[in-house]
């Protein structure tokens, strides 16, 4: 897993992300993580263990189209403070590569914070329905944006877990 420091500094922040090779040409298994300074992007660390993710799944076929676009809008929106007072119930960001389709998420703090949480995904919504790209890409740039608990991520029996919040790009 790779570990990026969270800062402050959008500059930093930008130049360091041209410096790293974009999600899309990772192989498969890999991952992003950044994550506030001091916070380690593991479920059971104490600033995420009773938290959870808003989640957004690449559907393969689509990979290669949206992977870097959707990477680069969360990212941006996360360092750059985009979620308001939010933004102190964001732990981190991460992108992850599977071979069945990629998912990029972000992780909060307390997944009972509902208030906050649906706050966070309607922000996020919002930078995703009309992100600045490229025309040729078919819109909406995602389907279904899911908030999930960690615990109950961690528990699954099955491939898939009960979402806590649905937000759709239709709504």
């Amino acid at each position: 897993m790779t570990f990026l420091q969270f800062m402050r500094e959008a500059n930093i922040n930008f130049s360091l992300y041209v410096s790293i090779r974009p999600p899309s040409l990772l192989p498969t298994a890999c991952d992003y993580s950044v994550f506030k300074k001091d916070i380690q992007p593991m479920w059971e660390v104490p600033e995420n263990a009773k938290g959870g993710r808003w989640l957004i799944t690449i559907d393969k076929s689509r990979h290669h189209d949206l992977l870097d676009v959707i990477w680069l809008e969360v990212l941006m929106a996360v360092i750059g403070q985009q979620f308001g007072k939010y933004t102190a119930d964001i732990c981190g960001v991460v992108v992850n590569i599977r071979n069945k389709g990629s998912k990029i998420s972000i992780w909060t703090t307390d997944c009972n914070n509902d208030e906050s949480n649906c706050k966070i995904g309607e922000i996020l919504k919002q930078k995703l329905i009309n992100p600045d790209i490229d025309s040729k890409i078919q819109r909406p740039i995602f389907d279904v944006l899911r908030y999930e608990d960690h615990q109950e991520v961690q528990n699954k029996s099955s491939s898939s877990v009960k979402a806590k919040h649905i937000i759709t790009a239709s709504d």
